[in-house]
């Protein structure tokens, strides 16, 4: 008769073959995940990259053709184009630049400022652009935000001729001519005060002509007073001035005459 004890586990060493095989078939399907995952990401990132160069490539040929309508003056038009552009590279500082040459052009000067203003947003460093502003700020009469807008647009670029000569001279000279017109209106309205004061004479009405004068008047007006006239109209239709004095109180027949003052 046997002996009784444990029974060996049946598949002991079937069961760790099984796992080292199991485990390795796992780790060549999680590698194959992982390749596939990065597939998946490089994908996606290809078909982005691909999209922000379709956009970029559609954003400059609307670009141009918007330049060749502005050349042609064909303002509206022009804004179209870049508004359009704009919706695929919003980003893109040379678009409101040149948006906003275009709305000077139009003598739109309030959103030619705003347009210039996005440019410097998106590119701080565009000379182009603040050399943009400071003539539509010129446009608005902001001389001094114009001259600002120059000297920083000569500090980026210090070698362009075009703002130094041109923009920031005529703008400085603006400015010039501005102070001296402020300076002769506030002369004139310091004039115009001072004459107003001196055409009120000084009078002293304590003066011995001052009372004679109002010593005259005042006899006049008791003569005047003393003496009554009153118009008279007859039934007939006669007109009659009569002078009525203190003493004579009586007035003709009322049945006769209409009286009237």
């Amino acid at each position: 008769m046997a002996s009784f004890g444990w029974k060996r586990k049946i598949g002991e060493k079937v069961s760790k073959a099984t796992s080292q095989q199991f485990e390795a078939e796992a780790a060549d399907e999680k590698d194959q995940a992982d390749d596939d995952d990065a597939s998946w990401v490089h994908a996606t990132k290809r078909r982005k990259e691909i999209l922000l160069e379709e956009c970029v490539r559609k954003s400059k040929e609307l670009k141009d053709e918007g330049a060749d309508l502005a050349e042609n003056r064909r303002y509206r038009e022009a804004i179209l184009k870049w508004d359009e552009a704009l919706q695929l590279t919003p980003e893109d500082a040379t678009l409101y630049e040149m948006k906003s040459q275009v709305l000077m052009s139009l003598h739109e000067m309030f959103p030619a400022v705003h347009a210039a203003e996005m440019a410097i947003q998106r590119n701080p460093r565009s000379w182009d652009a603040w050399q943009t502003l400071g003539r539509a700020q010129l446009g608005l009469g902001e001389i001094a935000l114009a001259i600002r807008s120059f000297q920083v647009s000569l500090h980026i670029f210090p070698m362009n001729p075009e703002v130094w000569k041109e923009d920031l001279s005529w703008a400085r000279k603006l400015h010039e001519q501005q102070k001296a017109t402020r300076t002769e209106s506030v002369q004139a309205l310091a004039k115009e005060k001072e004459l107003a004061q001196e055409s009120i004479p000084d009078y002293d009405f304590e003066s011995d002509e001052i009372v004679a004068v109002c010593a005259a008047i005042a006899e006049k007006e008791k003569a005047l007073s003393a003496a009554k006239t009153v118009v008279i109209v007859s039934a007939s239709g006669t007109v009659e001035t009569v002078t009525e004095k203190d003493n004579c109180p009586t007035t003709p027949d009322e049945t006769l005459f209409i009286r009237a003052r």
